[in-house]
């Protein structure tokens, strides 16, 4: 098995795991009761007490970030090859994404901290607690919305960059363009907070279409053609 086999079945084995793993950190965040309360604060006794719950979440994030800043890393050699400066503009885009991914685990790890501190002080200084935890949210929810951002932008990089190069099929480049650009789309009335129901099914297209270029890497690779022409270039 030839090195650009072996990437292809790698970041074909990254882009599931950088998708799998925040679905599955649902899990256990869902066993948290009421991590938001009615107006909108943490409760932070709750989170206190599923410490582990929470840890489970900060390691798979963790998973997720390393495997999104892994992906433009390995893909790097291979599309320098049919534009380097997109090549370079894509490691850009998801290393920015995997910053945001982390500052979210360091606001769900500071939380943590926080509830622990909360609950063996007690009640008499609640409002300062509240208020704390209240701002590690808002940290949380900007870098959730800047990561989706930062992603959202490589996307179409790196569909235009398969599409130009012919690593994977021209169908499967295409849906790629497509599908980020409807999420994309949804970007700004999510930063002004007026997503309306039902805005995620905008974000389908490019999760399945993630997903299905992960399996064509790990069963087909990349073109054999596609990677001839560019290491002749």
């Amino acid at each position: 098995m030839d090195s650009n086999r072996k990437i292809a079945i790698i970041v074909g084995v990254l882009f599931i795991i950088a998708t799998v793993a925040p679905i599955i950190s649902a899990v256990p965040l869902s066993v948290v009761p009421q991590i938001l309360g009615a107006e909108g604060d943490p409760d932070l006794t709750a989170i206190s007490e599923n410490e582990n719950q929470v840890l489970i979440v900060a390691l798979l994030w963790l998973t997720a970030t390393a495997s999104v800043v892994a992906i433009p890393i390995l893909m790097f050699p291979i599309l320098r090859k049919h534009n380097e400066s997109l090549a370079l503009g894509y490691v850009g885009a998801r290393t920015f994404e995997g910053f945001f991914n982390a500052v979210n685990v360091i606001s769900l790890l500071s939380l943590l901290s926080l509830s622990r501190e909360f609950v063996t002080v007690g009640a008499p200084v609640a409002s300062y607690f509240q208020t704390s935890g209240a701002l590690l949210l808002a940290v949380f929810d900007w870098s959730s919305l800047l990561l989706d951002l930062a992603w959202l932008l490589s996307v179409p990089v790196f569909s235009y960059v398969l599409y130009q190069s012919k690593l994977v099929p021209r169908w499967l480049s295409v849906w790629g363009l497509i599908g980020g650009a409807l999420w994309l789309a949804t970007w700004p009335v999510r930063m002004f907070g007026l997503s309306p129901p039902m805005i995620e099914i905008f974000a389908l297209p490019i999760a399945a279409q993630e997903m299905v270029l992960a399996v064509w890497l790990i069963v087909k690779g990349f073109s054999s053609s596609a990677i001839a022409s560019g290491s002749a270039s």
